[in-house]
């Protein structure tokens, strides 16, 4: 009997999404031979699941898909869909609050937490609880998948979002539309080189940082309270903030939309043939068109067009 009706969830979808959970990731095709319906089917089904939070789309060219800890998703759909309970929900993120604070100091500063469900479940956690703004720093590898469903929600509610990526995470498949999509929800995006960690942080009172970026073995991360770390991680966002190139063009960009994001990917450190990747051109296609720009811009280098961009406002 279909149970998140009452969500907007239809009785198919939820048969789609039941199967995902028992095989925590699945393909269109796999899930139409299970439910006996056709693939094209199956995938709308997985693609109105992943605009409600309940799937993400793993990276690779294949279409597959991994089912969100469903405790963490459900509550962010219910958090969406009845507005009534956002004064409840609020009044009970203070009561838990006030009792953290009355234990003055009863848990701890630094937690470690292990495997790749744990790191997921608390950096939906950390997005849930946001009241005002989180802050991340993005870069490969992924634990789950490399959309965050979670933060849209959070952006209709009014929550804040600033990223800064590494150029390596707008290499990895689907990766730069999403960030685009985002973008044209409210997010604030940057991109910069050398990035060496992974970082998300709430309202600046509680932060999320694996601790190696291997993620083919065990899977550690800490989760950070307010604290002398907290801050000197906050600060080093900002250092990198500061420094970063906007994703995002100004409003009289005189540029393209493609110059300025074939200048972007430049600038951030991408390569030829992964800049060529991610717009769809061929690289010698790419290369003529930078040598226009140069033109325009009368730059003698890549360095200097980039410079000259920037000092305008352009990236």
């Amino acid at each position: 009997m279909p149970q998140l009706t009452a969500a907007g969830i239809d009785p198919f979808d939820e048969s789609v999404y039941r199967a995902i959970l028992v095989h925590h990731t699945a393909s269109p095709g796999e899930l139409a031979h299970e439910l006996s319906c056709s693939p094209e089917r199956a995938a709308r089904a997985l693609d109105r699941l992943r605009e409600n939070g309940l799937v993400g789309r793993l990276s690779g060219t294949r279409r597959r898909y991994a089912a969100i800890e469903p405790a963490a998703a459900l509550e962010s759909l219910v958090r969406s869909r009845t507005a009534d309970l956002d004064a409840v929900r609020a009044a009970a993120g203070d009561l838990s609050r006030l009792f953290t604070t009355a234990q003055d100091g009863g848990s701890e500063q630094i937690e470690v937490i292990s495997g790749g469900e744990a790191l997921g479940r608390w950096f939906v956690q950390l997005q849930q609880e946001a009241h005002e703004e989180v802050i991340t720093l993005d870069r490969p590898p992924y634990a789950l998948t490399t959309s965050n469903p979670i933060e849209s929600t959070a952006l209709t509610r009014g929550v804040r979002y600033r990223a800064v990526y590494a150029p390596e995470a707008l290499e990895w498949p689907g990766v730069l539309a999403d960030i685009r999509d985002l973008v044209a929800h409210g997010e604030q995006a940057r991109v910069l080189s050398g990035l060496r960690v992974k970082l998300a942080v709430a309202d600046r009172r509680l932060a999320l940082m694996p601790l190696s970026l291997d993620f083919t073995t065990d899977v550690r991360a800490a989760v950070i309270r307010p604290s002398a770390l907290l801050d000197a991680l906050i600060d080093y966002w900002e250092l990198c903030w500061r420094t970063a190139t906007p994703l995002d063009a100004p409003a009289d960009d005189p540029l393209s939309e493609e110059d300025r994001q074939m200048l972007t990917l430049l600038v951030s450190g991408l390569k030829d043939d992964a800049i060529a990747r991610q717009l769809g051109w061929s690289v010698r296609t790419m290369r003529r068109r930078i040598s226009r720009l140069h033109e325009e811009l009368n730059a003698a280098n890549r360095f200097q067009a980039g410079v000259i961009a920037a000092r305008r406002g352009w990236i």
